[in-house]
């Protein structure tokens, strides 16, 4: 397996899909990075030589902020709203949705397993 950013990256798909499993580079990231470094998009990461994967790595390392960098610039981010008690920051703090969402529905990624309410009853139907 090839490494790129300190991650294996699976040689038997195509080197635009493969260099997706970088954390912070998705498809139009890893399509500019193949063009800079002049390969093709459709061949496969065991085709390509090590000169190539060499200059990938370089590509990567000086214009992209990936894997750890990223995951701590992300968490400061969000901890700096946090810090300053924005409504985004207080909805990280409670652990809802920050952008707008529903909660009434739909929320149980971000809220987790339902909690039942004891001794809630339905109120008599007169009839």
């Amino acid at each position: 397996m090839a490494r790129v950013a300190g991650v294996d990256i699976p040689n038997n798909k195509r080197s635009l899909i493969a260099l997706t499993y970088v954390f912070g580079i998705g498809e139009s990231s890893a399509q500019e990075i193949l063009e800079k470094a002049g390969i093709d998009v459709n061949r496969k990461i065991k085709d390509l030589s090590e000169e190539e994967l060499d200059r990938i790595r370089r590509i990567v390392d000086s214009e992209y902020q990936t894997e750890g960098n990223l995951r701590g610039s992300v968490r400061m981010n969000i901890k700096r709203l946090m810090d300053v008690g924005c409504y985004r920051g207080l909805r990280h703090r409670r652990g809802l949705p920050a952008n707008g969402q529903r909660t009434r529905t739909n929320a149980r990624t971000r809220k987790g397993p339902r909690r039942t309410i004891a001794n809630k009853k339905k109120a008599p139907t007169k009839g």
